[in-house]
C-alpha cells in the first residue's frame, strides 16, 4: 500500500547511499503523478516520466520493474510487519491485524493525504494497475502471514492463517474502492476498521 513525502523507514541511521536511493525514488513518483494528473495515465510513457524526474528510462525500471509498480511500490510493508508485531501477546491475531492494518493507513493518510487520494484513483481505474496489484498484495499477505506464525505459534504455511491475512487484504482493497466510488476524501481509517472488524464478527444478517 505508496512517495512525495518522507517515507517512515527514512530513518536518520540510513546511509548515504541509501538516502539517495529513497530520493531517487520519491523524484520518479513526483514526476509520474504529476503527468498522469496533467495528462492520464495511459498517455504518459516511462521515458516521459524518466526525463522529468531528470534519470534515464533504465534507472526507472530499475527501481520499479513496470509502470504500475510506481503506483503500487511503497515502503510501508515493513512499517505493518513492525505495528504487528508491537501489538499485546494476547491480543487475537484478527484484532491485532486490524490494529496494526489501521494505524499505519491513518498514518499513511496523514502524511501523503494527497497521494493516497490520486494513487486509490488510479487503482480504481486502471485495469492494468489493479491486476499488478494482485502481486503487490500477495507479497504482503505472505509477510503478515509470517509476523502472525511468530505470534501465534503455527507453522507459517498454516491455511488459516494464509486465510486471515487473505480476507484481511481482500477487506483492504474493498474498502479503499468503497471510499474511491463514494467520492469521500475523508473517514479511510474508519472505512478499512469497519472492514477489518467483519473478519473479527463475521456477516451478521
Amino acid at each position: 500500500m505508496t512517495s512525495a513525502h518522507a517515507h517512515p523507514v527514512a530513518a536518520p541511521k540510513l546511509g548515504l547511499r541509501e538516502r539517495k536511493k529513497i530520493q531517487t525514488r520519491d523524484a520518479i513518483r513526483q514526476a509520474a503523478y504529476r503527468l498522469f494528473a496533467a495528462q492520464g495515465y495511459d498517455a504518459t510513457p516511462v521515458g516521459q516520466i524518466a526525463e522529468t524526474a531528470e534519470v534515464s528510462p533504465s534507472t526507472v525500471f530499475r527501481y520499479f520493474p513496470t509502470k504500475e509498480d510506481i503506483v503500487l511500490t511503497d515502503e510501508y510493508d515493513p512499517v505493518i510487519a513492525a505495528e504487528l508485531r508491537s501489538r499485546p501477546c494476547d491480543e487475537p491475531p484478527v484484532t491485532a491485524l486490524r490494529h496494526a492494518l489501521c494505524t499505519v493507513m491513518a498514518e499513511m493518510y496523514e502524511v501523503e493525504g494527497c497521494e493516497t487520494i490520486q494513487r486509490l484513483n488510479l487503482i480504481h481505474d486502471v485495469p492494468a494497475i489493479r491486476a499488478r496489484m494482485t502481486e503487490h498484495g500477495a507479497v504482503t499477505s505472505k509477510l503478515l502471514t509470517r509476523v502472525l506464525s511468530e505470534r501465534t505459534g503455527r507453522p507459517v504455511d498454516d491455511l488459516e492463517l494464509r486465510v486471515v491475512t487473505g480476507a484481511a487484504m481482500g477487506a483492504l482493497t474493498e474498502a479503499f474502492y468503497h471510499w474511491v466510488e463514494n467520492g469521500t476524501p475523508d473517514g479511510m481509517a474508519e472505512l478499512v476498521d469497519n472492514a477489518l472488524r467483519v473478519l473479527e464478527r463475521g456477516l451478521t444478517l
